[in-house]
């Protein structure tokens, strides 16, 4: 009777074949990834597939954390890893141990691909970057304190600019921890506030040898200070993520120490052309008084003071008397103007009227035309000429007998 097996033990038995034929304990596969999952607990998930086959593979959270670059569909690699079964599924695949980009470098992808992510941030604006000081007084050098750059620094400093202090902050600049010892500097300095200016950088290298300034947490570091940051790593043609989040980039760490202070010789030869020129100003200056003196001593209020008193005397009389004249002119004028306005006044004064024999009524202070006006038992105030006479109406007469106008009308009024 032929013998039967479960499926659990099928699957069993293709893990255990997979896993105890050498080759498959170390794999190279290469591959393109589809169906790339980055799952909560940290494993990755994929698929690697060619023109005519697809692989499945899995990577453990360890596994990933060492990738120096992070992995995207349509990628290219070569994976490193052992070829077994999950029996429960019955699902062959490859678990992957490490994995590079196929073609180019994981370090290259890796800065590439952080470069592109913190340019979208803005980490690399030109907006953020902050000026240099013109002549800082502190410089805080984040660097190895044993290494050719820190030497060259120092000379550079002294010899163009030893009013500067230099304070020295010895960090790793490679291998495992550098990165997070040259971002605790860089914060250490901003903690103490009292240097103007920050050069951060390290001598020339290999790729992996200037990996720590390409690290992101030391890109965040010099992003996040308050004090200008002059990214100095490697030779010329490096180039780092520290470089792109600096505020300003030295091709070498000597060419930093020249783009921080400036040169002394230059700064002499500066304030002595200053000088010159001051002084030639001061000189024109001093020649145009002299001439404005000695025109002054020539002038005849300055050498006869006494004569020049007496001319304006003079002057004074005669403009005095010409205010003298126009004064009484004026009055004169105005004087034959209130005589007419006097007479005016005179001709047309009631007064005159009241002379003349007339008399006028008021009542309540108002004068009375008008019989109309008035009502029996009225009281009215009568001015003549000279006093006047309080009466009450007795009778309203709203005409007058032609006798009585005749006799009311006066002497004036017959011929």
């Amino acid at each position: 009777m032929k013998q039967v097996f479960t499926v659990s033990q099928v699957n069993h038995a293709i893990k255990l074949m997979l896993e105890e034929h050498e080759p498959f304990r170390n794999l190279y596969v290469q591959g393109e990834i589809s169906n790339y999952k980055a799952h909560s607990s940290g494993h990755r998930y994929l698929t690697l597939k060619d023109k005519d086959s697809v692989l499945s593979a899995v990577l453990f959270r360890s596994d990933a954390a060492r990738l120096r670059f992070r992995p995207e569909n349509g990628m290219k690699v070569i994976a490193r890893g052992r070829l077994s079964c999950y029996p429960k599924y019955g699902q062959y695949q490859l678990y992957i141990a490490d994995m590079m980009p196929d073609g180019i470098g994981a370090l290259t992808v890796a800065f590439e691909q952080l470069k592109q992510r913190l340019y979208a941030e803005g980490l690399f604006d030109e907006a953020r970057k902050k000026p240099l000081p013109r002549f800082p007084q502190t410089i805080a050098l984040v660097t190895s304190p044993t290494g050719a750059a820190v030497r060259d620094v120092l000379r550079i400093l002294r010899r163009r600019y030893p009013l500067a202090a230099v304070q020295l902050y010895p960090v790793l600049v490679q291998g495992e921890g550098a990165a997070a010892d040259i971002a605790q500097a860089i914060a250490a300095i901003n903690r103490d506030g009292r240097a103007d200016v920050i050069i951060a950088g390290r001598g020339g290298g290999s790729l992996e040898d200037l990996w720590a300034f390409n690290e992101e947490i030391v890109a965040r570091a010099i992003a996040a200070s308050e004090i200008p940051v002059i990214s100095a790593v490697g030779h010329e043609p490096d180039v780092t993520i520290a470089d792109f989040a600096a505020d300003v980039r030295a091709s070498t760490p000597s060419h930093a120490a020249e783009l921080c202070v400036p040169d002394a010789a230059e700064l002499r030869r500066a304030l002595w052309t200053a000088s010159g020129a001051l002084r030639g100003n001061m000189e024109t200056i001093l020649q145009h008084r002299r001439a404005q003196l000695d025109a002054l001593e020539k002038r005849r209020t300055l050498r006869t003071p006494v004569g020049y008193i007496q001319d304006k005397r003079f002057e004074l009389a005669h403009v005095s008397g010409q205010m003298t004249a126009a004064i009484q002119q004026i009055l004169a004028v105005k004087r034959q103007t209130f005589v007419r306005q006097a007479a005016y006044l005179d001709a047309y004064s009631p007064l005159k009227v009241l002379a003349r024999g007339y008399s006028v009524v008021t009542k309540d202070g108002a004068v009375i035309a008008s019989s109309a006006k008035l009502r029996r038992e009225d009281t009215v105030l009568i001015r003549f000429a000279k006093g006047g006479a309080v009466c009450r109406v007795e009778q309203v007469k709203r005409k007058l007998p032609a006798s009585m106008e005749q006799t009311a009308a006066g002497p004036d009024t017959h011929n």
